[in-house]
């Protein structure tokens, strides 16, 4: 069963056309419907069409109840699915069509200009209809954080001097699946050491070793949605620099946690992070924005916690709250959980402590 198609609708009333085309999978998840890269869904004032080849047609007869099936073969029909959209455009004097910009290709963009009808390239448009979340997505992200929660729990019983990051990543992927995520929400950043420097170290061969940093940044697809989460395990005690670190960004993404609020603007938030890590000394080395979005995921979500972000942060956003340091040659930590603002103040989803985990050596 489709959902949010009427948020498609106010949409297209709102850029005056008259109809969405959409190929993008991120929109078709969003819309809960097929996703298979033969299936375009099209959208307009009054009515909704999936134009499909034979390959999805059972699946969709099976499924779909709220869009009209138009089965389309080219290779038997010799017609494209364009020919297919121009016609029920046509059928219905409809004369301005709106496309994802970032799914269409050039060619498709001038193939569809020489058709009757006025061609509108949709960008971050359909993007930001997805940053106020429904109660039907927020409880599906709170299952997946919760989930993401019972995941790590279970890879940390594995994490032990000697074992590789590309060890704590298959551990990772196991426990993920089990739980039920389709796949995992990117790939992984497990870091250790001195890679804990690198924001976005993927994992290595490299041996974990006693009294350092270990990272692990991690999220699942759970009925189509993702959860992203970050935190910092040690085997044994680490040295006091890390120690210091972990207890400034820790100090960081709670005021961060504490300052997302309705009404508040994005950067606001960022700003506040910022100076808790800069007053520390280590501005330098907090080199990114504070958060993202949290949904669907595939492609850009809203809002951005950034220095730029003018946002306004409303009720039912969810986004990360992530600060960082990194410290080349030393190491870096991040913490970091998904948040919504619920009754106007921030609430983090992931129950993971964010107390310093320390394994026994």
């Amino acid at each position: 069963m489709a959902i949010h198609v009427n948020k498609i609708k106010k949409l297209i009333k709102s850029l005056d056309i008259d109809a969405i085309l959409i190929k993008s999978k991120t929109t078709k998840k969003y819309l809960n419907t097929l996703t298979g890269g033969g299936v375009h869904i099209l959208i307009t004032k009054d009515q909704s069409y999936m134009i499909l080849d034979g390959r999805y047609v059972k699946e969709a007869n099976d499924i779909e109840k709220d869009f009209e099936i138009i089965e389309n073969t080219p290779a038997q029909s010799k017609r494209e699915h364009f020919d297919i959209i121009n016609d029920i455009l046509k059928k219905y004097h409809y004369s301005r069509l709106g496309i994802e910009a970032s799914a269409y290709s050039i060619t498709d963009y001038e193939k569809l200009k020489q058709y009757n009808f006025q061609v509108s390239l949709i960008g971050n448009e359909i993007n930001k209809l997805r940053i106020i979340k429904d109660e039907f997505e927020i409880n599906i992200l709170k299952e997946a954080c919760k989930i993401t929660d019972s995941i790590f729990n279970e890879v940390i019983k594995h994490i032990k001097a000697g074992i590789t990051e590309r060890e704590i990543n298959a551990w990772l992927h196991y426990y993920s699946l089990k739980a039920g995520a389709t796949k995992l929400s990117f790939d992984p950043i497990i870091s250790s050491g001195p890679r804990t420097a690198l924001p976005h170290g993927r994992p290595t061969d490299r041996k974990i070793k006693a009294h350092e940093p270990i990272m692990i940044d991690f999220g699942i697809e759970y009925k189509n949605y993702q959860s992203d989460m970050t935190r910092m395990v040690f085997i044994g005690r680490p040295n006091e620099e890390i120690l210091n670190i972990y207890n400034i960004v820790k100090d960081a993404q709670q005021t961060g946690i504490s300052v997302i609020k309705s009404n508040i603007q994005a950067k606001e938030v960022d700003a506040t992070v910022r100076h808790v890590i800069c007053n520390a000394g280590y501005g330098h080395y907090f080199n990114h924005g504070l958060g993202h979005g949290i949904g669907i995921g595939d492609g850009v979500e809203y809002p951005f916690l950034n220095q730029t972000s003018s946002t306004i942060l409303q009720n039912n956003m969810i986004m990360s709250c992530e600060p960082g340091i990194y410290v080349p040659n030393i190491g870096g930590v991040r913490i970091e959980d998904d948040v919504l603002v619920s009754n106007g103040i921030g609430v983090p989803l992931n129950k993971t402590t964010k107390e310093m985990i320390i394994l026994e050596e």
